[in-house]
Order: C-alpha cells, then structure tokens, then sequence
C-alpha cells in the first residue's frame, strides 16, 4: 500500500472497531449490551492496535488529523503530505463507520433512545460546558502525541533494525493501543474522548446521512469541540516538544 492508503485502510478498521465496540455496550439486545466503560475503552485500544499494525509499515500509522498536524508542526512530516492524509483519515473513518452500523443494522432497528443510537457514532459531553469540553480533549490530545513524538528522532523512527516513518506505529501496535487504553480510562470520562476529529466529525456525518431507525439530532452544536481540540491539542504538544528539544 502508498501512504494514503495505508492510512484510508487504517483509519477504516480503526473505526470499525472502535464504534463496533460501542455498538456492542449501547445498543439494545447485543451479547454485550450494558457492559461498561472498560469494555468501551479496551475496545478502542484494541481497534488502535489493529489499526497501526495494518497502516504502521506503511505511513507510520497516523490515522487521526491531531497527529498529523502535530508531527508537520514538529517537523518530522512534510506540511504537503498533510491535506491528503487528511483526506484519507476522514474519509477511512466514515467507511468504517459505516462498516460497524451495517454490522449492528438490527440492534439499531431494536434502540429507542437516540442518545445510545448517536453515542456509537460520534461524542457527547458528560456535563455540557463547552470550555471545559473543550480543555479536556486538548488535554487529552496532548497526552497522545506527545508521547508519539517523543518515540520519534530526526523524523524516523526505529522498531527493531527496521526504519518506520512517524506516527502512531513510532511506538508500536501494543504499546500505542495501551497509551489510547490508558488515556480513555484516565482523561475520557467528561467527554468520551474523541481525540481524532476524524473519529467524531465523520461519524457524526454518517450519522445524518445514514438511514438509522429511530435516530435523532446529530448534535452540530457540539461537533467543533472534538474537531478544534484534537487540534489544538496536538499542535500544543509538538510546540512544548519542539521547545523542551531547543532546552538540549
């Protein structure tokens, strides 16, 4: 696979998975239904794991716009490379949304809260408060790439004897699942941790697009905050890892 593909594919099976495991917690009458935030935040870091191990050979594993705006701030990603894997984070996440909702057709047919139905694709806060909304998921978003980048050297990374290029895969499929796992259990609470504008603003579309049963609003008022946090977030931690570098 080229890099935008790989991080097409990549971003696709991370969505797959990860709203999959939604589906299974929220909707009505899965085999997992009610069975909790664990099961929610292993899931995502399971799909992150799986995600990186597909893309990671190939474009180091972005799959999410904060990080890559983050490693060409950083300098280790060349700032022409940026739109197109962008291009291709969002639209993998939309076919993969969509791959999960396919698979879980009935459960949705069987949900009448519409909250639960928008809950599998895309973010809603805990508590509504859009600042504090918003300083968690850059928080949150500092966390991931910040230790991305300090896996990272001279814009390569090393995984064994084999020279990969930045991104998630930098750490490598099992730790970089365990990093997501952790900062879901950690900082995921109040928001649900989107922390990949891609993971919520190409679900959220699918969600209004999408034939769902008994679906309800798709939540616009709130979908800039996990699309301008991830953002703001990884852009913070390439400037403070680009200033603590200059520090020697």
């Amino acid at each position: 696979m080229n890099q935008i593909l790989a991080e097409f594919v990549g971003t696709m099976v991370l969505m797959m998975l990860g709203n999959g495991v939604v589906c299974n917690v929220l909707l009505a009458r899965t085999k997992g239904n009610g069975s909790g935030w664990i099961v929610i935040t292993a899931g995502w870091g399971f799909a992150v794991f799986a995600a990186v191990a597909v893309a990671g050979p190939y474009s180091g594993a972005h799959i999410n716009p904060a990080v890559t705006l983050g490693l060409a701030i950083a300098g280790t990603f060349p700032w022409a490379s940026v739109l197109p894997f962008m291009a291709a984070q969002f639209a993998g996440a939309f076919l993969g949304t969509t791959l999960a909702f396919l698979a879980y057709y009935k459960h949705y047919q069987a949900t009448d809260d519409q909250a639960a139905t928008l809950g599998t694709f895309c973010n809603s806060p805990a508590i509504n408060s859009p600042f504090w909304n918003m300083v968690t998921e850059v928080i949150a978003t500092f966390a991931l790439v910040f230790v991305v980048l300090y896996f990272s050297l001279e814009g390569k990374a090393t995984i064994g004897n084999e020279d990969i290029p930045i991104g998630l895969g930098s750490i490598g499929a099992i730790p970089v699942g365990l990093l997501v796992f952790g900062v879901g259990l950690s900082l995921g609470g109040p928001t649900g941790y989107a922390i990949n504008p891609a993971r919520d603003l190409s679900p959220r579309i699918a969600h209004a697009l999408l034939p769902i049963p008994n679906k309800g609003p798709s939540g616009w008022s709130y979908s800039w905050i996990p699309v301008a946090g991830p953002m703001l977030g990884g852009a913070i931690a390439a400037a403070i890892w680009l200033f603590i570098g200059q520090l020697g």
